[in-house]
């Protein structure tokens, strides 16, 4: 059908000619499902600004989705598709570039179609991640002195409202990224920052929102060891902190030609297949655009702690995409 198209042209959108074209899904939606379950996308707006990042929030006033896709295109022009889950409701967007105007198109999708969609222009940052990615090295020495919030934040707002953050800790590697996981046992926050530095010594910053409790962070190099920092925020001030150290996998991901082979039998019965056999079944492709295609797949019996998917890409490179436990779909951008 005509959706291919638009999962390149949207991001051509910042002319604000082809913007028209995109949304042609929310007339063909209306006519087909929106009757029986209408699902409006509400307003997408900025919650955080980076010089390498944006960060989005949305609301659904109606109805819901199985999935969003957020599409724009990076400094080169090229188009990007970000794949969503239907249950989140904001997204940071990591690996921009600083100073440059970018386009965001926000698609909900319902059992593969696309049946609305918002836009918003937003900026990035100038210069370097501000400031505090710098104590990124030693946080627990130099972030308190830096941040004078954090001797004064206790005496003002923690006696009223104390937040705590803890147990930050890795859950899935691979070569080029780190799923962190971390709890608050006590209070809110706004916001997270997480801070390390990339493989060429660069500080980075990644902001997170606050109702979040894991991440994955992207565009790491193989084999190298980093150090994260993550932040607990009111406002602008960070009010507690954690660290944890993580080693990203060697890049020869060679499972990934026969992954549903070698590991049922190897691993899965040897160590975990006995006391709690899990059963991952039914893989098939849900949509197809020229960019990207979707996932799904079904676990029978048993649970997962996380999935990993793996493939070559065109130029013959082999990727690995980390996947939360609880997923049954997945788009590969």
């Amino acid at each position: 059908e005509d959706l291919p198209p638009p999962s390149m042209d949207p991001t051509n959108e910042a002319s604000t000619t082809e913007a028209p074209t995109a949304p042609d899904h929310q007339p063909e939606h209306s006519q087909t499902e929106a009757p029986s379950a209408r699902a409006v996308l509400g307003e997408l707006k900025v919650s955080s600004v980076t010089p390498d990042s944006v960060g989005l929030q949305w609301n659904i006033p109606e109805g819901s989705f199985d999935s969003f896709t957020l599409q724009y295109r990076d400094a080169q022009g090229q188009p990007q598709a970000l794949p969503i889950d239907g249950g989140s409701r904001s997204v940071t967007v990591p690996g921009l570039s600083p100073s440059h105007r970018y386009r965001f198109h926000l698609y909900g999708m319902h059992r593969g179609k696309r049946i609305e969609h918002i836009s918003i222009d937003v900026s990035t940052a100038t210069g370097e991640p501000e400031e505090p990615p710098s104590p990124s090295e030693e946080p627990q020495t130099e972030a308190p002195s830096t941040e004078d919030n954090q001797p004064e934040h206790p005496q003002t707002e923690i006696p009223l409202a104390r937040a705590v953050l803890e147990d930050l800790r890795g859950s899935s590697v691979t070569p080029s990224s780190v799923q962190l996981h971390w709890s608050v046992p006590e209070g809110s926050f706004d916001s997270f920052t997480l801070q390390y530095r990339d493989a060429q010594g660069q500080p980075q910053a990644l902001p997170i929102d606050g109702g979040s409790r894991s991440v994955t962070v992207p565009g790491l190099s193989p084999s190298h060891r980093y150090r994260f920092h993550l932040y607990g925020l009111r406002g602008r001030r960070k009010i507690d902190h954690v660290s944890t150290e993580a080693v990203t996998a060697s890049e020869e991901p060679l499972p990934s030609e026969e992954p549903q082979e070698e590991k049922p039998k190897t691993e899965s019965p040897s160590s975990e297949g006995l006391p709690a056999r899990a059963v991952l079944e039914d893989l098939k492709v849900s949509s197809v655009t020229p960019s990207s295609v979707q996932l799904h797949w079904s676990v029978p019996r048993g649970s997962f702690d996380s999935f990993t998917l793996q493939y070559r890409d065109a130029q013959g490179q082999p990727q690995a995409l980390p996947i939360d436990g609880g997923s049954r779909s997945v788009t590969v951008p």
